[in-house]
């Protein structure tokens, strides 16, 4: 299996469906948002043309309706890279979404879903208490928790404690439980391009996006009457463009919101990238025929022969 990673605008598509013409491969999608078949042009998906020159697998799979959880996710990629595995074929598994990543190469907690309520819950502590007195109180239930994170983490923290207060078992104890990485050789390839490439080239895109129907595709989307706490919501532009529809904002206002939360997604995923992925190569730049060879011969090493 090959593992393409990178942040949004970064080439990595590209160099998926590269890879999967010349390696008999098929590109399986690792991006969380690409997974919702109403969001094709706000995300970037690969276009028509590009899904019908190679196979691709968990591209809008699911409706806008649903959510998909990094443990929904790794049971469908799963079944994908098992069912290109059983043809014979290179299971090309591509994405920015490091968590999906991650549970891929390293397992997932088998964490139940925790209720509303008790999310909602875990909020209003912490806007009472703040991140000491929430950290304090975490103790008492879960002090491997507490003491492994300090007190401004607050995303980890309220995770912590969310757990332990739905399911009465700290986190630790669900992560040494949990499911195993997927099975096989792999190998994985990160581009991290320079922001003073990468910014520009996502400014870029995203007038492209408006060209090819950005705008339509979200007022479509609010004529679902979704919850706003669903994933596809949540999805980059759709909160700034949605914002325009109403009326609240110019498109021109819309334009620079979408284009500066691009830019703070890419650079979140390049921070995860960098610290939470195992890459066995990581190239600072973006996908280009220029590096293609290094990146074909690095494929041919790793994978076909067996030494990364």
């Amino acid at each position: 299996m090959l593992i393409v990673a990178g942040p949004t605008g970064s080439g990595k598509s590209d160099l998926a469906l590269e890879a999967a013409a010349a390696f008999d491969g098929v590109v399986i999608n690792a991006d969380s948002a690409q997974v919702y078949r109403e969001l094709r042009v706000l995300t970037a998906r690969p276009s028509p043309d590009d899904e019908a020159r190679v196979p691709h697998r968990l591209y809008g799979e699911l409706s806008a309706t649903e959510r998909c959880s990094a443990g929904r996710w790794l049971a469908m990629a799963r079944a994908a890279i098992d069912e290109v595995r059983a043809e014979g074929r290179l299971p090309i598994v591509v994405g920015g979404t490091g968590l999906y990543l991650k549970a891929l190469t390293e397992g997932l907690a088998p964490v139940p879903a925790i209720p509303a309520e008790v999310r909602v819950e875990a909020a209003a502590l912490w806007a009472e208490l703040g991140g000491d007195g929430f950290r304090a109180k975490l103790a008492a239930r879960d002090p491997e928790a507490a003491a492994r994170w300090p007190a401004s983490d607050r995303q980890r923290l309220q995770r912590a404690w969310e757990v332990v207060r739905a399911t009465g078992r700290p986190l630790a104890e669900w992560q040494r439980a949990g499911t195993a990485p997927i099975a096989g050789q792999f190998a994985t390839l990160v581009l991290l391009p320079p922001r003073e490439t990468l910014y520009p080239a996502l400014d870029a895109r995203f007038l492209r996006m408006l060209e090819a129907g950005a705008l339509e595709e979200v007022r479509e989307l609010l004529a679902m009457r979704l919850d706003p706490s669903l994933p596809a919501m949540k999805a980059v532009g759709v909160r700034e463009l949605a914002a325009h529809i109403t009326g609240e904002q110019t498109l021109e206002t819309a334009k620079a919101a979408t284009q500066q939360a691009t830019r703070r997604f890419a650079k979140r995923q390049m921070t995860w990238l960098r610290h939470q992925v195992r890459a066995d190569i990581v190239l600072n730049e973006q996908y280009s025929e220029r590096i293609r060879p290094k990146i074909f011969a690095f494929i041919r090493r790793g994978l076909l022969t067996g030494s990364t």
